[in-house]
């Protein structure tokens, strides 16, 4: 009988567990399973992954996975470089991945089969030693395929915020919240063009006119359009608007809020009537300018750190732009100090969200060793109604782990992406920080991220040092869009 390697993988976490006897395996940098001369160590955190009903308001219950029993899952504060065990369990039914999200880690711990990373057994346990870092605001998420089962994978409310204190302070402010925005009950439904104009830049023609193209050829011969997904159900902080603890504020406090978008598929947006965001990181990485902006849109898994002067007393909605997102739930309340009523809501004006306001000016002093160029694509409603999103014209294989490119340690590589769909894709990198180097149609220095946008028919370019070694995914973090295509795998030697 043939293996495929991602099988071959988890049959040697298996039986790392068979020898282990204690039902642990453990995943670090260097060989640390714990021997019987050494007592084990006490884990720092643990985490439960379970399947149970989450309360997102009175007479709204849905049925999700999560961990230790709530969503979003506990708040893990580490210290930056201070090494850290944790204990995951795993008391479902089918094997899991936890990932590690925009970490330096080892490929072993980082939480993704395509890098070898070993399941967490179902019903079982595995036990992740790693050194913490870099500083800032990160995030766990599980990070299993889930096609069309939309109960699986993000979909699920497998995901939780990461802290790891960082050696300098990121600026005076009296109080730090932390916001989790998430969709629950999702459907599949044949989509539609969505317009999102919200992002800076302007179309490539040449990409514009192969996409449509594409797309106007898929239709012509009678396909359907692919596959989208849909929500009933909002939430901040597991809580629909109106439903959760307020943010409690005084007049003249400073608010330094850690936003992370969970969703699976979704891109967000954030307003504070009559108060203005000041930008200070993003992905958790300090920006080279801050800059003041009226609105926050923050890809799928993208995080925004920002302060707030509480300077316009009142009961306000904290919430979406959308009206009919922000009614279904995804907003929570911020309430002054000796100020009552109800919660009040008005749209900020209009805005265009654009990195270049966060970056450095002018193009990058550093010159890459290599470039990785690569196209996406769309074949609309080509995997039984699902899209399928090639990279240079190969779809990624979930059976092989292919395609992989090989990077040389130590080397900086630019990747150029060019985008031939209407779709913004939120790419990510794994275990690495990049820095954009060309986005919206001119060039930046940097802005490090470990999540970007990249807009419909745009194309943007971005710098990483290959200073990981083994295995990094690189993927569209729509949940639809790696499923179904838009992953490869970096191996650096």
């Amino acid at each position: 009988m043939s293996v495929s390697r991602r099988e071959a993988l988890r049959l040697g976490g298996a039986a790392l567990l068979a020898g282990a006897g204690s039902g642990v395996a453990t995943g670090c940098d260097s060989p640390a399973a714990v021997s019987a001369a050494v007592p084990p160590r006490r884990a720092d955190h643990t985490l439960r992954i379970a399947t149970g009903r989450v309360e997102l308001a009175p007479g709204t219950t849905v049925t999700t996975t999560t961990y230790n029993g709530r969503f979003p899952g506990p708040l893990l504060r580490f210290t930056e470089g201070r090494p850290v065990v944790v204990d995951v369990h795993n008391d479902t039914g089918t094997p899991e991945l936890l990932h590690w999200h925009g970490q330096r880690v080892p490929a072993d711990v980082d939480g993704a089969a395509e890098e070898g990373t070993p399941d967490i057994p179902a019903h079982g346990t595995r036990r992740l030693s790693f050194t913490p870092g870099p500083a800032g605001f990160r995030f766990y998420h599980t990070h299993v395929a889930a096609h069309g089962d939309l109960t699986r994978s993000t979909y699920s409310g497998q995901a939780g915020p990461v802290y790891i204190e960082p050696k300098a302070d990121p600026g005076a402010y009296d109080q730090e919240v932390f916001l989790t925005l998430k969709e629950f009950e999702p459907s599949l439904s044949h989509g539609g063009d969505v317009p999102l104009s919200f992002l800076a830049g302007s179309p490539v023609p040449e990409l514009k006119r192969k996409g449509e193209k594409a797309m106007a050829d898929s239709l012509a011969r009678g396909m359907p359009r692919g596959y989208e997904v849909g929500y009933r159900v909002f939430s901040v902080n597991g809580r629909k608007l109106g439903h959760g603890r307020p943010v409690r504020v005084r007049t003249g406090q400073r608010v330094l809020f850690h936003v992370l978008n969970a969703s699976a598929t979704e891109i967000r947006s954030l307003a504070l009537p009559g108060h203005t965001f000041e930008v200070v990181a993003l992905d958790g990485n300090p920006v080279p300018r801050r800059a003041s902006v009226p609105v926050l849109w923050i890809g799928t898994a993208e995080r925004v750190s920002a302060l707030v002067e509480m300077n316009h007393p009142g009961v306000w909605v904290l919430g979406d732009l959308s009206d009919d997102d922000r009614n279904a739930g995804l907003g929570t309340v911020v309430e002054y100090a000796g100020r009552t009523g109800s919660p009040r809501w008005t749209a900020p004006p209009a805005f265009t969200w654009d990195y270049r306001a966060f970056a450095g000016s002018g193009a990058t002093g550093r010159r890459p060793d290599r470039t990785i160029d690569l196209l996406v694509e769309k074949r609309n409603a080509a995997a039984a109604g699902f899209n399928i999103w090639p990279l240079n014209g190969v779809p990624f294989s979930m059976d092989t782990d292919t395609p992989v490119l090989d990077v040389e340690r130590g080397k900086r590589y630019r990747m150029r992406l060019r985008n031939a769909s209407d779709d913004i894709h939120p790419v990510h990198l794994h275990r690495h920080t990049f820095e954009v180097t060309h986005v919206s149609g001119g060039p930046t220095h940097g802005l490090r991220k470990d999540v970007v946008m990249l807009g419909g028919y745009q194309a943007l370019a971005f710098d990483f040092t290959a200073d990981q070694p083994g295995l990094s995914l690189f993927h569209c973090h729509q949940q639809l869009h790696m499923d179904y295509g838009f992953m490869v795998l970096l191996r650096c030697s």
